[in-house]
């Protein structure tokens, strides 16, 4: 068996010659050890070259195709590991699901979240990268080359990328999917810029409820903070900054059914839970702060190591993880940014 090696940051840099001389704090904590589990960690992103099992087996597979995954395939693509991606259900990401992007640098005058993704992809491809509209179901990490299960092939990895990133969550309302990108967003610091002197709500009640809110008071006339019980669980300090800003108005015991608006968001169906009374509410847009969740239900139950929330663990300022050969970049590893540049 030979080993290629290439450095890695965020993704991966470009092709190096020597082996490091550093080694990493494990985050391997079984007192048995799979051969496959890293022992003596690397800044190195290490190739395996075994016989090749059928034509689904490659050298590099990425999972995800937002801009972790691009910016994965970009690196590992003009290393001529020749990579191919598999795009998951939600291919592009959650930019896709975006407008105008203000906050990528580069783009002085904005640009679609289709758009810069488009870009990217095709800036991949033009160094070979292939990708596969196909989504991991399952997958057996126990030895290599991994075995990955999608619903139409099985594909074999001898070193595995996993960008699948993070899906914010929402309601479930009827017109709340039609409206995301026109009004409805999950991302104050995205999209707040675009609400000057408009009134909004956010939805939550913990800590990121919280924080959105004020951020978004930088912006907008008036924000509705609803909340469907009597009492936040954000923390005192996060709840004082609340109550201290006059541009907020707290809802409590009020639940959203729906968000009203054909082309735009115009005001959101509530009912007051507590009073059993339903009216509506005239705003321009409604921003969901209720979490994110990682998209590694497919690794749940595997070898490779999750926290409490389901987010990838990797050795803190690496993307390698507890798995020699399996390395995880962007928002299904980051708990705190989970920005389309940080995910680059």
């Amino acid at each position: 068996l030979s080993y290629r090696s290439i450095t890695t940051s965020t993704a991966m840099a470009a092709p190096h010659s020597k082996s490091s001389s550093k080694t990493q704090p494990s985050i391997n904590n079984n007192n048995t050890t799979p051969s496959n589990t890293k022992t003596n960690n690397s800044r190195y992103f290490s190739i395996l070259n075994t016989t090749k099992i059928n034509d689904n087996h490659h050298s590099v597979i990425i999972l995800g195709s937002g801009p972790a995954g691009l910016t994965a395939a970009l690196y590992a693509s003009r290393a001529n590991l020749s990579p191919v991606v598999l795009e998951g259900n939600e291919a592009g990401g959650q930019l896709t699901t975006t407008t105008d992007v203000e906050n990528f640098p580069g783009f002085p005058d904005g640009i679609l979240g289709y758009d810069l993704i488009m870009d990217m992809k095709k800036q991949t491809e033009k160094f070979g990268t292939i990708f596969k509209q196909e989504h991991v179901e399952s997958v057996d990490l126990s030895s290599r080359p991994f075995k990955l299960n999608t619903y139409k092939n099985i594909y074999y990895a001898d070193s595995l990328i996993i960008a699948s990133g993070a899906s914010a969550k929402y309601l479930g309302l009827s017109n709340e999917q039609r409206l995301i990108g026109h009004g409805v967003s999950a991302c104050a610091t995205c999209d707040g810029w675009f609400f000057k002197q408009k009134e909004i709500a956010v939805i939550g009640g913990g800590d990121t409820a919280m924080e959105e809110a004020n951020f978004l008071t930088k912006f907008a006339k008036k924000v509705y903070l609803i909340h469907r019980r009597d009492e936040f669980r954000a923390s005192k300090i996060m709840q004082d900054r609340i109550f201290g800003n006059d541009k907020i108005e707290i809802l409590w015991n009020t639940v959203c059914l729906d968000v009203i608006g054909e082309k735009n968001v115009t005001g959101l169906r509530l009912k007051n839970i507590k009073e059993n009374k339903e009216y509506e509410l005239n705003v321009d847009g409604l921003f969901l702060a209720i979490g994110h969740e990682p998209n590694t239900q497919c690794f749940k139950g595997s070898e490779l190591k999750l926290d409490d929330h389901g987010y990838i663990l990797v050795e803190p300022g690496t993307v390698n993880t507890n798995i020699n050969g399996v390395y995880a970049c962007g928002d299904v590893q980051d708990t705190r940014y989970k920005q389309a540049i940080t995910a680059a």
